[in-house]
């Protein structure tokens, strides 16, 4: 049994409720802002995509279900300049990790290894066996059971030409132009933090 703790009714209730409150204060900075670059139309903004972020999360992690929201990213990416309809995409996920209980991560891998007998006594190996065995989902919803803490994560969709069969296997992410990103999903605890900041009850 995972040893993950749900979001409750209340919490994910809560989470929709700042939202529906961010909501709000965005579009009176709309309504009342001063000039065309006023710093409180700006941070209504973020504090919006902050909380429709949590809300998504809790959503997901309690009812298996998402928004149809997309968060912007900020400024953090250039404007898209690839092909209005791209013939083939790619998926470019990065999820952080820190690793908080060896001692879990160790006997994952050991019962993991068991029928093949994989060597697991350094975390090198033991994590070598741990994503061998598991789909990288399937760790990043059961992160806690292997001893690790989510870190930031983030997803690319990213428009490409289409590929032959291990063409970039040498260099997988040598192609990775922030140019081309279609859409892009980020996970931080930041989004978290400022919330709580915006809203400590």
């Amino acid at each position: 049994m995972s040893d993950d703790v749900q979001p409750t009714v209340a919490e994910v209730r809560a989470a929709v409720e700042a939202f529906k409150a961010a909501l709000d204060r965005h579009l009176d900075a709309i309504e009342n802002r001063a000039g065309g670059e006023d710093p409180a139309v700006y941070a209504a903004f973020e504090a919006l995509a902050s909380a429709a972020e949590v809300y998504d999360e809790l959503l997901y992690e309690s009812y298996d279900e998402v928004t149809p929201f997309e968060v912007p990213s900020g400024e953090s990416m250039p404007e898209y300049a690839g092909p209005e309809e791209p013939e083939a995409i790619s998926v470019l996920i990065r999820r952080d990790y820190t690793i908080v209980e060896p001692d879990r991560l160790f006997a994952q891998a050991r019962r993991a290894g068991e029928a093949e007998e994989t060597e697991s006594s350094t975390v090198n190996a033991a994590i070598g066996v741990i994503f061998g065995e598991y789909e990288p989902d399937e760790i990043a919803q059961r992160h806690k059971e292997f001893g690790l803490e989510e870190g930031d994560s983030t997803l690319w969709v990213s428009a490409v030409e289409p590929a032959e069969p291990g063409e970039w296997l040498d260099a997988p992410f040598d192609q990775a132009d922030p140019q081309l990103v279609v859409c892009r999903f980020d996970v931080s605890a930041v989004f978290d933090d400022e919330l709580g900041v915006l809203d400590p009850d």
